[in-house]
């Protein structure tokens, strides 16, 4: 599913850290009426401490605060910080806690990532309230100010308001549109929300495949967990044959699921036979996960592999902007340069272990996959 391209909108590409969570926290500091903040990962720690404090100090100024966590993905936020938000009236809900009933239904995880600040402001990317996005792991964020922000407020509030969500009382509203945006008061940049729900809606997956069959220059794609499709892979195969430049950044050594990175593993050889570049990222493990085609950018939570596309819920932020994409292209520059290219003639004479690792992780894979 996907909302409509509004124009007149200001992104912000926000990479690594130190950027985007100062930028989070500043606007959450500056939020008058509501604050919408939904998560996958939340584990009590450090940075989970920060946004603790920052959430109540909003509360203490009358700010309404709804935090939606997912049921698996916010187990290791502890009692005492959930007592803690609760109590000082953080409204608090759960997405699909788990339970005793279908394999399918709790294989279903709302693994998007979101802050929408009064409005007007949102957050989009990688993120988490987990001590690992600090130093250890390298992420990317958008923020985002214009007509589009109502989309991303109305996405939170549909499934807050949803049967499937568990917890704390009362609605969550959305503003409606903002009033009197023109180009010249927040932006000339053209974007929308897309969003995945499971197999049967996989907007996010139709609209990448649309411009990487219609790519003219470049195709570089960013996500920690590469596990292609079989359409995706030839799509991309395809691309390069014809001239486009195709190239992916991914994991090297550093990976929190390295079974994950084996499984992906076993297509690099007809990747790079076709002319596909493969980077691993070197620095630490890159958990970011955005894509340039030509001009157009997708950054958000989906990774583009089985897992994302077939359960759960995803979203990312379109943007078709000639400067953005400058803005993108040179942040994969950068990490490129930073990366091991992998080359077909070195990656033919891989030892019979790795060789291994990528049969035996890619028949899990797959039968992970026949599970829908």
């Amino acid at each position: 599913m996907a909302g409509a391209w509004r124009d007149a909108n200001h992104f912000q590409l926000l990479p690594e850290a130190a950027r985007f969570l100062p930028a989070m926290f500043e606007a959450v500091g500056a939020a008058r009426e509501t604050l919408l903040i939904e998560l996958y990962l939340m584990e009590s720690g450090r940075l989970t401490t920060m946004v603790i404090e920052a959430l109540l100090e909003a509360v203490s100024r009358g700010v309404a605060v709804r935090l939606m966590l997912d049921g698996y993905g916010g187990m290791g936020l502890s009692t005492a910080d959930r007592r803690r938000l609760e109590e000082g009236g953080v409204t608090l809900r759960w997405f699909n806690p788990l339970g005793l009933h279908s394999l399918a239904r709790n294989l279903t995880r709302d693994h998007r990532k979101l802050v929408v600040v009064d409005g007007r402001v949102a957050f989009t990317g990688g993120f988490g309230a987990v001590d690992d996005f600090l130093e250890a792991w390298y992420e990317v964020a958008v923020r985002i100010e214009g007509p589009v922000v109502a989309d991303w407020e109305h996405l939170f509030v549909s499934l807050w308001n949803s049967p499937v969500t568990r917890g704390g009382k009362g609605d969550a509203r959305s503003s409606g549109p903002l009033p009197g945006v023109s180009p010249s008061a927040v932006g000339g940049m053209r974007g929308r929300v897309v969003w995945g729900q499971g197999y049967r809606y996989q907007a996010i997956r139709l609209s990448l495949h649309r411009r990487v069959d219609a790519a003219h220059r470049r195709i570089w794609m960013c996500t920690p967990y590469f596990v292609p499709t079989l359409s995706l892979r030839r799509r991309l195969a395809r691309a390069a044959r014809r001239g486009v430049d195709v190239r992916l950044l991914l994991p090297g050594d550093d990976h929190d699921h390295p079974g994950v990175r084996y499984a992906g593993q076993r297509f690099y050889g007809r990747l790079l036979r076709a002319g596909v570049r493969i980077f691993e990222f070197q620095p630490s493990f890159i958990h970011a996960k955005f894509s340039l085609v030509d001009d157009w950018v997708s950054l958000g939570s989906c990774n583009f592999d089985h897992w994302s596309l077939q359960w759960n819920l995803e979203a990312n932020q379109e943007v078709d902007d000639a400067d953005f994409a400058t803005d993108v292209a040179a942040l994969f520059e950068r990490n490129f340069a930073a990366s091991h290219e992998v080359r077909h003639d070195d990656w033919a004479r891989r030892p019979r272990l790795q060789r291994f690792k990528e049969w035996l992780f890619g028949t899990l894979d797959g039968m992970l996959t026949r599970l829908r």
